[in-house]
């Protein structure tokens, strides 16, 4: 195993940006997840998957590869739980772990609390003035869409509603900042979705309406593989 090889994420936040900013969007659409079991040494889980598949290159000889049409791959791990991520093209990988491994254009990757999955973008504002074109036009290229996953969005979903009637607006407001996922696009249509949702649900009791410029709009890049900041 390459002993520069990075692999091991240092925070959740960097974890799926990685997997969906670094990986994903440039062409990694084939992947398995997997969980260390518990008892088992994580550090010789990395390396023997590593070693098995000849995980760890460099730059130059992954362009050589992908020049001939074979696959690269990537593997990522934090605490207990890791993803391997493939090109398309020909590797054993494809037919040891064929069992296992989805396709990201037609099964999301859902790991702690994200959903990743690679889309259509769809509708997009008609910037260009296309010739013939009136309104928005479809953006077929695949975009990487990351949100919350279903099972956290319906547990957050039922907290927040469930004290819809005796929470303060303070309280919602700190909630909803300090929501535990990152503000890509669709997280934030989520969140909103789930402030109006409580906003309805206050209504009939005369509760103050919370505004949404308490739900964060900038997603903060981080280093994966390094130690989050605690200033």
């Amino acid at each position: 195993m390459g002993t520069d090889y990075k692999h091991l994420a240092t925070s959740r936040e960097g974890f799926v940006q990685q997997i969906a900013v670094g990986y994903v969007r440039n062409g990694y659409w084939f992947f398995v997840k997997g969980k260390v079991p518990e008892g088992k040494d994580p550090e010789e889980i990395d390396r023997k998957l590593m070693d098995q598949y000849d995980v760890a290159m460099n730059a130059g000889k992954r362009h050589r590869r992908k020049q001939k049409g074979l696959a690269n791959l990537q593997y990522i791990r934090f605490g207990q739980d890791f993803v391997m991520l493939a090109t398309k093209g020909e590797h054993q990988w494809f037919r040891e772990e064929r069992n296992n491994i989805r396709d990201i254009r037609r099964v999301p990757l859902n790991i702690c609390g994200y959903s990743v999955k690679l889309t259509p973008g769809g509708n997009v504002l008609n910037r260009k003035k296309t010739p013939g074109v009136v309104g928005p036009e479809r953006d077929t290229k695949l975009r990487v869409r990351v949100q919350i996953s279903r099972p956290a969005f319906l547990g957050l979903r039922a907290d927040l509603l469930a004290h819809a009637r005796n929470r303060s607006t303070d309280w919602y407001r700190m909630r909803l900042y300090h929501a535990g996922f990152e503000p890509y696009a669709p997280v934030r249509k989520q969140l909103l979705e789930l402030l109006r949702q409580v906003n309805k649900a206050r209504m009939p009791h005369g509760l103050e309406k919370i505004k949404p410029d308490c739900i964060r709009y900038h997603r903060r890049p981080v280093k994966p593989f390094s130690r989050l900041s605690t200033n």
